[in-house]
C-alpha cells in the first residue's frame, strides 16, 4: 500500500465540514453577546426592586424587549453549543452520550422559548 502522509490517512473522514460552522456559530454568538449583555444588564438592573411593575413598565418599551429577546437567544443558543462540545469530547458511552445530547437540546430550547415568550408576554400584554 504504501507510505501515507497524516493528511491522506484523515483525508475524507470526519464530519464533512459541520465542525467549522459549529465553530463559527459559538464565536459569532460569544461575540454578539458583548453588547447584548451591556444592553440587558442595564435596563434589568434599573428594574431590580422595583417590584413588578418595574419590569412590565421596563420591558413594554420595544427596544428593551427586542434586546432582551436577541440576549435570550444568543445566550442558549451559545451554551447549547457549549454544552455540546463538551458533552462530545468527555461523555465517552454513545448511549449516555446521545441522551446528554437530547437533553442538553432540548432544556436550552425549553428555557430559552420560555424566557422569549415571557418577554413576549410582557410586551405585547400592556
Amino acid at each position: 500500500m504504501g507510505f501515507k502522509t497524516d493528511y491522506a490517512r484523515v483525508h475524507g473522514s470526519g464530519a464533512a465540514g459541520e465542525g467549522s460552522h459549529h465553530w463559527w456559530s459559538q464565536r459569532v454568538t460569544s461575540v454578539a453577546l458583548i453588547p447584548l449583555t451591556l444592553l440587558f444588564i442595564f435596563p434589568f438592573g434599573r428594574a431590580l426592586g422595583g417590584g413588578h411593575e418595574a419590569f412590565v413598565a421596563t420591558y413594554s418599551n420595544l427596544w428593551h424587549a427586542l434586546v432582551a429577546v436577541l440576549f435570550i437567544i444568543a445566550t442558549f443558543s451559545h451554551l447549547q453549543q457549549g454544552l455540546q462540545t463538551v458533552i462530545e469530547d468527555y461523555v465517552p458511552n454513545k448511549t449516555q452520550r446521545t441522551a446528554a445530547l437530547l437533553a442538553n437540546t432540548l432544556l436550552c430550547w425549553a428555557v430559552g422559548v420560555a424566557g422569549v415568550l415571557s418577554v413576549a408576554t410582557v410586551l405585547f400584554s400592556a
